[in-house]
């Protein structure tokens, strides 16, 4: 008998032009829930809306910069006038850099707290009463940059930090009020956001120093975040080498220090030249 856990549920997800938000707004509607989609981009937003269509998904599509507050509580209002709940928020959308700190202008670090870190407050803040109506789940996505250190990208592992402690603080807040919050922390994921990580002026670098191939995919990381919704858990971290460098730096932080060092310094040159 096919599993109904996700039938006619509401769910909200941010940055689900590409990646690791395309991959769950589509595997979310084979589940059978009613999706909205939303990120900057219209035209890749209607490409993820017609394939759900395609399959006779139950879908929404909203065009919303989460770095605006107001247009974070225009997504979930036009999320209740369409389908009057919301049982799951997906904070999936975010920005990646990659610059030494020294090199680095500051308001590239603004923009991705301004995406990565408000963008999930936002969008949490008025999507939360609806949330805990239903008894439902909140995920951020976050990524095994908010557990260790990951240099060249200083702004984006604070980013992720400061939403873990967000999300960490509000699930004790409302530790009666049976809300769901989960924490996913991938690793290196084949998705755009290598591509659309941000140089030391604030441009996209628009290649990845990395091999893509021998990464997670998107729609693997999908059907973990499904996986551990379904299961009410509270974090999980993906990828064999993420979860071993976190129990490392858990347990050995200074081993753990020089290792993502001697790793990361094969992308000197990207990095220094960015």
């Amino acid at each position: 008998m096919k599993d109904l856990y996700f039938k006619n549920k509401v769910v909200v997800i941010t940055g689900a032009s590409s990646g690791i938000g395309r991959a769950c707004a589509i595997q979310f509607a084979k589940e059978g829930a009613h999706v909205v989609i939303a990120a900057r981009s219209k035209d890749k937003l209607e490409l993820t809306e017609k394939e759900i269509l395609s399959m006779s998904g139950a879908v929404l599509s909203v065009k919303a910069d989460v770095s605006s507050e107001d247009e974070c509580k225009n997504l979930i209002h036009k999320t209740i006038d369409k389908f009057g709940k919301i049982d799951i928020l997906i904070n999936n959308a975010g920005i990646s850099m990659r610059a030494m700190f020294e090199d680095v202008q500051t308001d590239v670090i603004k923009k991705l707290m301004d995406i990565n870190f408000y963008g999930m407050l936002y969008c949490t803040k008025y999507a939360l009463p609806y949330i805990l109506k239903e008894g439902g789940s909140l995920i951020g996505v976050s990524s095994l940059a908010g557990i260790t250190p990951l240099p060249g990208r200083t702004g984006y592992s604070a980013s992720k930090h400061a939403m873990n402690g967000f999300l960490r603080t509000l699930r004790v807040e409302y530790l009666k009020d049976n809300l769901h919050v989960l924490i996913v922390h991938p690793g290196f994921t084949s998705s755009n956001i290598r591509f659309t990580a941000l140089n030391k002026e604030g441009l996209p670098q628009k290649e990845s120093p990395r091999n893509e191939s021998q990464m997670m995919s998107s729609e693997e990381v999908a059907r973990h975040i499904i996986k551990a919704i379904r299961k009410r858990k509270r974090e999980i971290v993906l990828t064999t080498q993420g979860k071993i460098l976190a129990w490392l730096y858990k347990r050995c932080p200074t081993l753990a220090d020089i290792l993502i060092y001697r790793e990361m310094k094969k992308e000197e040159k990207c990095i220094n030249n960015a």
